[in-house]
């Protein structure tokens, strides 16, 4: 079984690279955003009043938007992973 591979389409992926800055800076933003606000809660709430559980959906989100803003800042930039 011979394959050809001119007859072949290239694969695109399901982002474009002309996107990857804005997903960078929307992810940043949304993830410096929610990183901040963990912050403060961690300072101006009492410590009585804090809620485990809060603590880590905060930060644990924060995270992932952080995360994935820093794959797509390699893929702006040419790295690709």
């Amino acid at each position: 079984m011979v394959v050809d591979i001119s007859q072949m389409t290239p694969f695109g992926g399901p982002v474009s690279t002309y996107s990857f800055g804005q997903f960078t800076i929307v992810l940043y933003g949304i993830g410096l955003a929610l990183a901040a606000y963990f912050f403060v809660q961690e300072v101006t709430v009492a410590s009585k009043k804090r809620s485990i559980v809060t603590e880590v959906l905060l930060s644990s989100t924060a995270a992932v938007f952080l995360g994935f803003g820093t794959i797509f800042l390699a893929l702006w930039v040419g790295i690709y992973i």
